[in-house]
């Protein structure tokens, strides 16, 4: 007789167990190996859209900067007509996008050009059009090349985009007013923003393929939060075709005075005044509400703004914080929370002014330093004072730059429940 041998010693995950084996055992094997096959088949697919995406961001690189280019003169258009779109190859998975340049129109009313960026799902629209999320990106800067939708991956800042998409929502997001092609810097000029926000709407609604309803969710993080809450409050007048089913925001900038108060003698109130004061000396300026910043900065400060609101926040914060060091304590020659104009300024652009009928989410990250918990609380009771349905989510642990990502799972739940 010869030896048999050892068992076999093949991978436990892949070996066919003996004819002899129990049928439940066979019937174990055979449901892991095919759990298995499930997700590594998913992986595959998976990798394979995100490098059909990634190489459809690369191909589409050497034409980005002339879609941005403004036609001269700027035909004059209605709210949300487009001026041109393109549609991009790099979409995420399972969907469509376009870039978009649209009318707006500003704080004075005045006829604008404005870009962002469209996606919507592949699935069949549901009865009566898709509901449409406006979002609102958190700060990247001032400047024109700044703009989200211009970016490499001009998706990866839309929080929530992949649940959303899969309940069939259609996403738009605006740059903002001077972002993406030239305009007037509006950074924290809140009803500019709430104006592009909602025209975003209106623009996406032009795209045939978007299947637009009438129906829309406005959802925003930090300098977003703002624009959000300004186009809830603005809908009513400025957008009365438009349905507002519900309102989110993360960490938002609401109450400037609060905000600016907290970082006066800080690395992150030097950077985020720059934009601001800039902003607000272009459209304030001595002439309109006498907004000079030689009345409220430093010197030093004055003479660097330009070269601070020439960088965008997040590819260039180590050389915004070297920059704006030696300023800390030594920004502003007197509070602006308590210097008019600026005093007036701040609360005339600080959300929270009149009421809106539309729920609101609002969620605040627990380790926030910049948007701090109190005043966000602060902010969810006054606008509960106001008669809105108020849902605030505290979330333990999170940041200023993690608390949209990680508010996605209870906004989802909120949305189920709030939009019909």
């Amino acid at each position: 007789m010869t030896d048999p041998g050892p068992p076999d010693r093949a991978d436990p995950d892949t070996a066919v167990p003996p004819a002899s084996a129990p049928r439940k055992a066979r019937r174990a094997h055979r449901l892991i190996v095919g759990f298995f096959a499930a997700v590594l088949a998913v992986a595959i697919v998976v990798i394979t859209a995100e490098e059909i995406r990634v190489a459809g961001d690369a191909a589409e690189r050497p034409g980005v900067a002339a879609f941005y280019a403004q036609p001269s003169p700027a035909p004059a258009g209605a709210p949300g007509d487009i001026l041109t779109s393109e549609e991009l190859l790099g979409a995420p998975a399972g969907a469509r996008a376009w870039r978009l340049m649209y009318h707006s129109r500003d704080l004075n009313d005045a006829d604008v050009i404005v870009t962002g960026i469209l996606v919507v799902p592949l699935t069949p629209p549901p009865a009566g059009g898709r509901t449409i999320v406006s979002w609102g990106h958190p700060t990247t800067g001032s400047a024109t090349d700044c703009a989200p939708s211009s970016g490499f991956d001009p998706f990866f800042l839309i929080e929530g985009l992949r649940a959303l998409l899969d309940r069939g929502y259609a996403v738009v997001g605006t740059d903002y007013l001077g972002m993406g092609t030239p305009g007037a810097n509006s950074y924290l000029i809140g009803e500019t923003a709430g104006n592009n926000v909602l025209d975003a709407v209106r623009a996406a609604q032009h795209i045939p393929a978007v299947n637009a309803s009438d129906r829309v969710v406005l959802w925003g993080h930090s300098q977003g939060g703002q624009a959000v809450l300004f186009a809830a409050e603005r809908a009513a007048t400025y957008a009365p075709e438009l349905k507002i089913q519900a309102v989110a925001a993360a960490a938002p900038a609401a109450d400037l005075t609060s905000l600016m108060a907290a970082h006066l003698d800080d690395i992150s109130g030097v950077t985020i005044g720059s934009y601001a004061f800039a902003a607000y000396a272009g459209v304030y300026g001595p002439s309109v509400a006498g907004a000079d910043l030689a009345d409220i900065l430093t010197p030093a400060a004055v003479a660097l703004i330009p070269q601070m609101t020439s960088l965008c926040l997040l590819s260039n914060i180590t050389e915004l914080h070297r920059i704006g060091e030696p300023l800390v304590g030594a920004f502003t020659s007197s509070d602006p929370t308590k210097t008019e104009p600026w005093a007036g300024l701040f609360a005339e652009n600080s959300a929270g002014q009149t009421g809106f009928d539309a729920p609101l989410f609002l969620a605040q990250g627990l380790d926030d330093t910049l948007v701090v918990p109190a005043d966000t609380q602060a902010f969810a009771q006054h606008e509960a004072s106001l008669g809105i349905d108020v849902t605030y989510e505290p979330i333990s642990s999170a940041t200023h730059g993690t608390v949209a990502y990680l508010a996605v799972p209870a906004l989802m739940e909120f949305l189920d429940a709030k939009v019909r």
